[in-house]
């Protein structure tokens, strides 16, 4: 399966290179992200990110039939210029044979301008190849430092203000599950609790045992990777099902593992961890937990 995948997406690569050598308004082509990032994750699933400049990319993005050109498209979604500041289009294409495709439209005067910005823009810094230019418009670009995604050293007061938001939301999950809310409880332990606390702090707490100088990838793709056996144990505990009871579980686990590294973490940054915030919230839990028993 991955040697057929892969294989398929080098022979759609190759078809749309192709094209756009032949195709007159196109004036430049590039492969951006994650096949060209040494640092990213590459599987039988990657995307291709296509960039492809034209003299006037309006009938492009207009138009859809071209797609076609490199196989059935079975799924796409449309944004227009208006949802990138009037830079570029996008159009993010499933094709039939499983290989996903993001195309990147732009006019060669916008990407003129992109390439004169006083700092490379974050999508290119991520890592870019160019695999055609027609007339020199790629000639200034700066070298990609693939260093965008490397996790940052927070400051006392981000780290002080994600406990404290961490801790302030339990009190919404615990609420939810005493009201037999199900539906709200996982809005806020999903939203709020595992995507905008716990996994910044696990990012943190990896990285500095890295020396700061690791990512770990979107929203954690790569945790397991950098976690003990036991810390992906004690994890995998946050996790649970529709059963009440099973949410309650997964509501300590995730307290529990925020304590843990959360602590270790602030020894570490030499900053202080928000010790009587958490006892005073555990307690109260523990009162609606019991209540609702």
């Amino acid at each position: 399966m991955t040697d057929i995948n892969e294989q398929l997406r080098t022979t759609k690569l190759q078809a749309i290179e192709t094209w756009a050598q032949q195709n007159p308004a196109v004036r430049a082509l590039l492969l951006t992200s994650s096949l060209v990032n040494p640092l990213a994750p590459v599987d039988s699933f990657s995307d291709l990110d296509i960039e492809l400049v034209f003299d006037n990319n309006e009938p492009y993005l207009e138009s859809d039939t071209w797609l076609s050109v490199f196989g059935d498209p079975i799924a796409m979604i449309e944004e227009g210029e208006a949802c990138f500041s009037g830079k570029h289009g996008m159009k993010m294409v499933l094709y039939r044979d499983g290989i996903k495709v993001d195309f990147k439209l732009y006019s060669a005067a916008n990407f003129v301008k992109e390439v004169a910005a006083p700092e490379l823009p974050e999508d290119w810094d991520i890592g870019y190849r160019i695999l055609l230019d027609k007339d020199g418009l790629t000639s200034a670009m700066k070298p990609p430092t693939h260093q965008v995604s490397i996790i940052k050293k927070p400051s006392v007061d981000a780290f002080k203000q994600l406990l404290n938001d961490f801790w302030w939301d339990t009190t919404y999950v615990a609420k939810c599950l005493a009201r037999d809310e199900i539906f709200y409880a996982k809005f806020m332990s999903e939203n709020n609790l595992r995507t905008a606390y716990l996994v910044p702090l696990l990012e943190w707490y990896i990285a500095s045992q890295h020396h700061w100088n690791i990512t770990t990838n979107k929203h954690g793709r790569l945790f397991k990777q950098y976690l003990s056996e036991e810390e992906w144990e004690k994890l995998e505990l946050t996790f649970s099902g529709s059963v009440l009871v099973d949410n309650w579980k997964a509501l300590f686990a995730m307290m529990d593992i925020v304590h843990e590294i959360g602590k270790e973490l602030a020894a570490r940054l030499n900053y202080a961890y928000l010790d009587k915030l958490e006892e005073d919230i555990r307690g109260y839990i523990l009162g609606v937990s019991e209540f609702k028993r």
